[in-house]
This record gives structure tokens, C-alpha cells and sequence, in this order.
């Protein structure tokens, strides 16, 4: 399905600043929500011919909670909740390590945190927003040129215009960030795993839970987001050499995968032979977005973009709702230059401390060595089956500003 694009006239007389977002997933619309309610001209180029449904389920935690209650939207996010209500690990063989509330390893609060598919977040943040700003789906930024008093864009469809700010939020793989900075490998940090996500027939009868299945370097995990037919298969493992390209050869990548996984048991030759055919399959290396500075000139970065933490935080979602929020409300009452500097000063701690996380992820989640596997599941099992309830500090590190009043 291709979205007619929303074009607006403003019949305001004083010039409003106008930007070009880039990128219609989670920080895309968040960051055109409050730059229009500052009074800004938005415009937001998607590639795609409309907001991406389905997908893995995202976690909302701490501080972008309360980004999406400024926005409206908790009640409807509180309805779409999973509920994710267990999380099992296996041995190798198959038999139990230990059965765990999945906040106990998540470090998440139980009856604040939320849980819910990504194709419903999205879908909640393009409603609030759609009416108020364009949209131009099946498109993409070319060129940009700063050479002027603005940004002069050049997008493939064929049309050039000029705005005040151009800012990205076109993901991990970012065209902006590369047209900006250069290629992605100066900023990826690869972690040393790579992965496979795709959908598979429930044949286990899940329900509201994760069952994931450990050998050392190697992980396998199905996860049911409810009493569905079909849930998410996860095939994770360690593989020393990043990848070489940024978009490698997909029926290679699930080449490696087959290899790697040839001789595992439990579930796992029945989820090989799905993702030989699967159409939803997405393969990838697991690393973060480092960069030194996440803007130049007019155009700045936000979300995975800038700084993916990579999903052993468990905080992608929430650090794309949370510096589209603080990027828009630094250009509130700012220039660019003012305003990128802020964005910058007010938000990085807070991704250094939740990109951070990567090492508890890790450590719980795929442990690469025979003694690093039998440690994590001796404290396993030693593990309350409650969450403390309290979460981790990082999630909630930052306190979001008021929103400024509107231009």
C-alpha cells in the first residue's frame, strides 16, 4: 500500500523555519510532532510507500515513558502492551536452566514499562502527527548542498527545495549520515555477533513468552508475543569478522547462518528451514552508532542514526523517543547552530549510559565460552523469579525539560 502524500499550505503570515525529516520510523515522527508544535514547517521524507507495520515487539522504559504521555499516547500504548509474562533458557540439550519474569534479566519495571510491536508504535506516532505535517513516502533525500542560506535538497523523486534544518533519522544504515559524515564503517562498532529475525508457525503453542536455547557463541530464542499462530524466531551468534559491506548479500548471510547452526539441536533445524524461504527474514550485524558529533551545519542525527545501542540494550526504541524529543525541543527557540550544540549537551550522557548496557545484554544473553555459559546460568538459577521493580538507572537518567512554548 502507497500513502497519498500529505501536502499542507500554511496560511500564516509570518515564515515558519522549515525542516526535512528524513525517516518515518520512530524518532522521525516524534521529532515532527514537536518541531510542528514549535511552530516549524516539517516535512518528512520516507523512503518506504507507508509506515512500516509489523516487526519485532520494542521496549518503551524511564524517561521515554513520558515522551510518549506528552504526546497523548500512553492510554493507546498502555492497550497495545504484550505482557511478556516468562522467559525460559535452555541447555543445549533442551532441558531447563531457568524460568524467569522477563524483567528480572531486562531490568524493567513491572506495571510502567511497556512492551508492544513496533508496527504499532509507529502506527500510534504517524496518526497523532499525520494531519499537521507532509509527508512524502516513496521518496528519499539525493543530494544536499550547504552551500547557501539553507539546505538546497534534491530528492529522487525528482524535486529540489531548500530548508532551515535537514535532520536524519533514517536508522543505523543512515543515507544522511553517510551523505554527511562518509561511510558507516568510521561509526559502526561492531560487538561481535551477527543475527537472524523472521517469522515461524508456533509449533511449540507458546504464549506470552520467550523460550531461548543456549550453546557457547550460539543462541537461539522463539519469542510469542501472544496466543498467535506464527512467532519470532531469533538465531544469534558470534562471528569474530564485521561485516565487509554495510548491505552484504542476503542469501549469503543466511548461508553463514545455516553453517554455524548445522549441527544444534532443540528447535533449531526446524527455524534453519524456515528461514531458507522466509520473506520477512532481516539479517545483520550487531554493533552501536558511535560518532564523535552528530551534527554538521544544518543537518544533524537522531535516533539509531546517531546512536544505535545495538539491541543487547534493549534501549533503541527508547533512545530514538527520547533525543527526538530533546532535538526538537533544543531548536525550539534556537538556531541551528545554538540548537545542535544543545541537543549534543543535553543528551549524550544519557546514550553513553544506556549504550553501556551492552555488556550486561551480552553477558546474559549469548555467552561465548563453555565457562562463560555454565556462570550465567548458575546465577540463573539463583535469580528471584520478581523483578525488583525498580529498573535500571539508565533507563530513567535523563529528566526530560517542559516542552517550550510554541512559536
Amino acid at each position: 500500500m502507497t500513502l497519498p502524500n500529505h501536502r499542507l499550505t500554511d496560511t500564516r503570515t509570518t515564515p515558519r523555519r522549515k525542516a526535512l525529516i528524513s525517516g518515518a520510523g520512530i524518532a522521525g515522527p516524534v521529532l515532527a510532532y514537536w518541531l510542528n508544535r514549535y511552530g516549524y514547517a516539517v516535512t518528512v521524507v520516507e523512503k518506504a510507500g507507508a509506515p512500516r507495520s509489523g516487526g519485532y515487539p520494542v521496549d518503551v522504559r524511564g524517561t521515554a515513558l513520558e515522551v510518549v504521555r506528552r504526546m497523548g499516547l500512553l492510554p493507546r500504548l498502555r492497550e497495545a502492551h504484550i505482557d511478556l509474562r516468562r522467559l525460559t533458557f535452555l541447555e543445549g540439550d533442551g532441558s531447563e536452566v531457568a524460568s524467569l519474569h522477563p524483567h528480572t534479566v531486562t531490568g524493567g519495571v513491572a506495571g510502567k514499562d511497556l512492551e508492544v510491536r513496533r508496527g504499532d508504535l509507529t502506527d500510534a506516532l504517524y496518526t497523532v502527527v499525520r494531519d499537521d505535517v507532509e509527508f512524502l513516502f516513496d521518496d528519499s533525500i539525493d543530494t544536499l548542498d550547504q552551500s547557501g542560506h539553507g539546505v538546497d535538497v534534491t530528492l529522487r523523486g525528482g524535486s529540489r527545495r531548500t530548508f532551515d534544518v535537514v535532520l536524519g533519522a533514517d536508522g543505523m544504515h543512515s543515507r544522511t549520515r553517510e551523505m554527511l559524515f562518509g561511510p558507516e564503517e568510521q561509526f559502526h562498532h561492531y560487538l561481535g555477533y551477527r543475527f537472524a529475525v523472521f517469522t515461524m508457525p508456533n509449533t511449540l503453542g507458546l504464549s506470552h513468552e520467550t523460550v531461548m536455547w543456549n550453546a557457547p557463541g550460539r543462541a537461539a530464542a522463539l519469542y510469542a508475543v501472544g496466543n498467535d499462530d506464527d512467532v519470532h524466531g531469533f538465531l544469534t551468534f558470534v562471528h569474530p569478522e564485521p561485516p565487509s559491506d554495510a548491505s552484504p548479500d542476503p542469501q549469503a548471510q543466511r548461508d553463514l547462518v545455516v553453517r554455524v547452526f548445522a549441527d544444534a539441536g532443540w528447535e533449531v533445524p526446524g527455524m534453519l528451514a524456515v528461514l531458507r524461504d522466509a520473506d520477512d527474514a532481516f539479517l545483520d550485524a550487531v554493533g552501536q552508532i558511535r560518532m564523535p558529533r552528530w551534527s554538521s551545519g544544518r543537518v544533524a542525527l537522531v535516533g539509531d542514526a546517531a546512536y544505535a545501542p545495538s539491541f543487547l540494550t534493549g534501549q533503541g526504541t527508547s533512545l530514538s523517543l527520547v533525543g527526538a524529543y530533546m532535538l526538537a525541543h533544543s531548536l525550539a527557540d534556537r538556531d541551528h547552530t545554538e540548537g545542535f550544540a544543545a541537543y549534543e549537551h543535553a543528551t549524550r550522557d544519557f546514550v553513553t549510559m544506556n549504550q553501556a548496557l551492552v555488556g550486561k545484554g551480552g553477558a546474559t544473553l549469548f555467552p561465548t565460552t563453555p565457562q562463560a555459559l555454565k556462570e550465567r546460568n548458575d546465577r540463573l538459577r539463583h535469580l528471584s523469579a520478581m523483578p525488583s521493580g525498580e529498573g535500571r538507572p539508565a533507563h530513567s537518567a535523563l529528566t526530560l525539560p517542559e516542552p517550550a512554548s510554541s512559536s
